[in-house]
């Protein structure tokens, strides 16, 4: 019987110490790492979740902080038709768009207003080349997919989508400088201290640093604005009557050429221009005046935009982008052909095409989107 008794007293001894260590083992289980000291140098990883995790439809934003341009008006309505295509897919939902006149400090708000409507992946046409800089990266930062569209920034962690904007501007200076030789030339830009504009600038510098004959005798800004622009070239030809050239870019070149025709210099100054159906018009009257007269329109399509939306959406879903492609100046671009340059040898064509038919308004540019199956043999893996 007294060995019994023992042989209870020991099992009862063992089972409490079992006991004990479960509950200490719990505790240690339960008590958060947060409690525990993390070395200095140590590098605590936030799990990445996949974008193709979260689930379509998914939502994307779009900060454009000027509007009074023919081009942003084309660029707007190209993103909201290919946004359908992919809502009937069931792919996306309506745009989140911020679109109006606004300085740096506005646009800011613009991208805020997106971050905090909880988007998928922002689309900014940016209006300042770093100022953008830091809340494009905290928008990074919180997984969202970030696109500069239309014109190069240096933010990381943001891809940028669009034409080369100095390959763009050197196709016309260059084409103006082997006509030209030699003259003195005036210069109309668009904003002065915007990322397209300075690649662009630079891009003429250059050109016509290797034609010593060229004299820059003025340089202003239109503002990218088709009146402006008409006004500063009627400036410009008051100022210096026998000027031999001018270089100019987007819907300013419109103003200009129609300044040109108002004061009929003779000679007439060698020009560049924009390839939209209103210069087109424009050229034809010329030609009608002369038929000797020549010019050159290289086509900044707005639907690199849309372009640039449709990788958005693969991204979203898991598609990998070939980073092999990637180019400019920053080495994180999707640098986008420019679709079209209409010279005199193929006006006649190009104007069949888009003003003779009819089917196109005045304010119409020379466009392209690329399809959604061509994004994907280009771009992605």
């Amino acid at each position: 019987m007294k060995k019994l008794t023992k042989i209870f007293a020991i099992l009862a001894l063992f089972a409490i110490l079992g006991g004990a260590l479960a509950a200490c083992g719990k505790k240690a289980v339960d008590t958060p790492e947060v409690d525990k000291p993390v070395a200095e140098d140590t590098v605590v990883e936030e799990p990445v979740v996949a974008p193709s995790e979260k689930g379509a439809p998914f939502t994307i934003g779009v900060s454009n902080p000027f509007i009074s341009s023919e081009y942003r008006t084309q660029m707007i309505d190209n993103l909201i038709t290919i946004n359908e295509e992919y809502k009937a897919l069931g792919l996306t939902k309506d745009l989140v768009i911020e679109n109006f006149d606004t300085d740096v400090a506005g646009q800011i708000e613009q991208l805020e207003n997106l971050i905090n409507a909880g988007v998928d992946a922002i689309l900014v046409n940016p209006g300042d080349a770093v100022a953008l800089n830091q809340i494009l990266e905290e928008a990074v930062e919180m997984g969202i997919l970030v696109f500069s569209i239309d014109q190069e920034i240096e933010a990381k962690g943001v891809i940028n989508v669009g034409h080369n904007q100095y390959e763009w501007a050197r196709i016309s200076a260059a084409w103006l400088a082997e006509n030209l030789k030699e003259g003195n030339v005036v210069q109309i830009e668009g904003f002065i201290g915007h990322p397209a504009n300075n690649l662009r600038m630079a891009a003429v510098a250059d050109v016509f640093a290797d034609y010593p004959g060229i004299n820059v005798l003025a340089s202003e800004s239109g503002f990218w604005d088709e009146a402006t622009g008409q006004q500063v070239m009627s400036d410009f030809l008051a100022a210096y009557p026998n000027i031999d050239g001018y270089w100019t870019q987007d819907g300013m070149a419109i103003g200009a050429l129609e300044a040109i025709i108002s004061a009929n210099p003779d000679p007439l100054p060698l020009g560049v221009g924009e390839a939209r159906v209103k210069f087109l018009q424009l050229w034809a009257e010329m030609l009608k005046k002369d038929p000797d007269y020549k010019t050159i329109a290289v086509a900044n399509a707005p639907g690199v935009n849309a372009t640039a939306l449709r990788i958005a959406v693969e991204m979203l879903l898991g598609k990998e982008l070939d980073k092999s492609i990637l180019g400019g100046q920053f080495g994180s671009t999707v640098v986008i052909d420019v679709p079209i340059v209409v010279t005199p040898e193929n006006f006649d064509e190009v104007y069949e095409e888009y003003v003779a038919s009819g089917k196109y308004p005045d304010s119409y540019l020379l466009d392209g989107i690329m399809t959604r199956d061509e994004v994907l043999k280009a771009y992605f893996k």
